[in-house]
Formats: C-alpha cells, sequence, structure tokens
C-alpha cells in the first residue's frame, strides 16, 4: 500500500476499444460526453487527490497489454474500461494479474443489464473492485476507489 503523504500516486488509466468514438457511438447507452471529456473530469478530480494520471486509448489489444506490462514499477494503481475486450481477452486479463499492481474496472453503462455476452468479465476477479452503469461518473468512482484503496495502512 502507499503510505507516503507527501507523495502523489501515479495511476494508469487505460480506455480500450471504441471508446474513442464515445459521444458519437450509441449515446442513448454511453452517454454524450466525449473520451475527452471524460479525461478532463479525470484529471480535475486526480488534480484535487495526491494522485498523478497517465492515461492511454487504443483499439488495439496488443498494445493494451504491451502498456500494462509496461506498468511495472511505474504506477501504483490501474484503472481499465478495457471495452469489449472486457468480455474476450484472457490476454488483457493475464497481464494485469503478471504485474500484480491494484486495479479498478470500470464500465459507463451496467454490462449486467445489457446482452448476456456482456455479462461475464475476465477483469472482475483479478480487480480490486469493479463499477458500471454510472455513465462518465463510474470512472471518477472507480478514480476514488482506487485512491482510497491505494491510500489504506
Amino acid at each position: 500500500m502507499f503510505t507516503e503523504s507527501s507523495e502523489k500516486l501515479s495511476i494508469l488509466v487505460i480506455h480500450g476499444p471504441n471508446l474513442n468514438m464515445l459521444g458519437i457511438r450509441e449515446p442513448g447507452i454511453y452517454g454524450s460526453v466525449t473520451l475527452e471529456g471524460i479525461n478532463r473530469l479525470l484529471n480535475e478530480r486526480a488534480g484535487s487527490l495526491p494522485v498523478t494520471l497517465s492515461i492511454i486509448q487504443s483499439n488495439h489489444e496488443g498494445v493494451i497489454v504491451d502498456c500494462i506490462q509496461d506498468s511495472l514499477g511505474k504506477y501504483q494503481g490501474i484503472l481499465i474500461n478495457a471495452g469489449a475486450y472486457t468480455h474476450t481477452s484472457i490476454a488483457i486479463r493475464d497481464a494485469l494479474s503478471a504485474v500484480k499492481i491494484p486495479v479498478v474496472e470500470v464500465h459507463l453503462s451496467n454490462i449486467y443489464k445489457r446482452e448476456r455476452f456482456r455479462h461475464h468479465s475476465y477483469i472482475a476477479d483479478i480487480a480490486v473492485g469493479q463499477i458500471s452503469g454510472f455513465g462518465a461518473n463510474s470512472y471518477i468512482l472507480g478514480l476514488e476507489a482506487l485512491h482510497h484503496y491505494l491510500s489504506q495502512d
């Protein structure tokens, strides 16, 4: 756990496939906030916490795996919305498991109220927690939860 109150936590935020299309893609499900808007909200909230963020978005599974592997020794936590890879990618799960960095999984929509194939997450059982269904606020809640988890003695 992170205990030095004078230092900032370093958290990696990973946005998975199609999240670059937020604001355009199915606003009835994902809302009208763009990815840039979510990143702005995250950075604003991080500014009021002792947190620095590094944010990436990729539509490519291998890029996400590489980013997770490269996070070892750089970040204390990972906030991830793996998008559709949540339900399909054992490779992303294995990368998260290998680096042993606490992870919080977030989703804009409530994946359990959607199509049955979205009800399973390969990440959930290795994550500290999962937040879904609160739109862009899922990210803020996830960041706050991860900060709280990492700040515990």
